[in-house]
């Protein structure tokens, strides 16, 4: 079996079976792509279905000499295990060589998570007499109130929408579709921008159904939304470095301190696996602190 065929069949495999974005199934293509690549240089008769535990060890080991870093390189080795578990759901091997594969250790370094205050001080400072000040508004209030992805918020659609109950529907990696309750702070600051900043706005055909515009009537980029979070941030003096995933960290991490169940969490954020959810558990000290003097039998 060739290269181009074999990876031609994974295309169509994430595409239609995974349901997985263009980004996505191009970056697996790219991972695939430089295990090509490594075979077509070290061994040419090194196909797709004929390479074995040993050779994909090797591989790890070129990537590694490249001087690619652990993160990068257990990206790369995920992808080859969804391309060689493809191969075999479609009986194009028998044996899965990268069954046995192991993964670089990685340290998955956390980042900074705002606390309540400063939540509060970032919104403070958005001038609501400005016609995109409600939509700026609604946009902090609905990623710390939701925990919402930045492309979860620029594709959030009026039809989506279910105030009344207060919960949304969101649709996430891979279009997996989740409810996500949301705050009465939050629908409050929602409503002010559809009812007096959207309603204003000349929207462009086919967006109608989008929540946040902007002054030309179109969705929002996820450029855009992390340029805001950055000047806001600038605007009341704060070192920390941000984005809107931020947000999204500090809304898990506050759950789970004030003790939200973690499935309930996993649920929230829309997360495939509970190991995703755990990183958001890192408690601060003073917190651990008070809570094993408050509940332990020994204190």
């Amino acid at each position: 079996m060739d290269w181009q065929s074999a990876i031609n069949g994974f295309q169509n495999y994430l595409k239609l079976e995974r349901s997985l974005s263009g980004n996505s199934i191009e970056a697996y293509t790219r991972d695939i792509g430089r295990l090509r690549e490594y075979a077509e240089i070290q061994l040419p008769i090194l196909k797709p279905d004929n390479i074995v535990l040993s050779d994909l060890r090797s591989f790890i080991q070129w990537i590694n000499e490249l001087g690619m870093i652990p993160s990068t390189q257990a990206r790369i080795l995920s992808g080859i295990k969804s391309f060689y578990k493809f191969m075999l759901i479609e009986d194009m091997i028998s044996i899965n060589p990268s069954e046995l594969l192991e993964s670089p250790k990685i340290q998955r370094k956390l980042p900074d998570t705002l606390s309540y205050n400063e939540i509060n001080n970032l919104i403070s400072v958005i001038d609501l007499s400005k016609p995109d000040g409600s939509r700026n508004k609604a946009i902090l209030e609905m990623l710390y109130s939701c925990g919402l992805r930045v492309s979860e918020l620029t594709e959030l659609k009026l039809s989506n929408l279910y105030l009344d109950i207060e919960f949304i529907k969101v649709v996430g990696k891979g279009n997996k579709e989740r409810l996500v309750p949301i705050s009465n702070t939050a629908i409050k600051a929602l409503k002010m921008w559809l009812n007096y900043g959207r309603v204003h706005t000349n929207i462009k055909k086919g967006e109608e159904d989008i929540v946040f515009l902007n002054r030309r009537g179109s969705r929002l980029t996820r450029v855009f939304i992390f340029m805001l979070i950055k000047q806001l941030a600038e605007n009341i003096g704060l070192k920390k470095k941000i984005s809107p995933h931020t947000f999204r960290h500090s809304f898990a991490t506050h759950l789970i301190e004030g003790g939200a169940d973690l499935r309930a969490v996993q649920e929230m954020l829309g997360h495939e696996s509970i190991t995703t959810t755990e990183i958001y558990t890192h408690l601060d000290r003073d917190y651990l602190k008070s809570t094993i003097i408050q509940f332990h039998p020994r204190s």
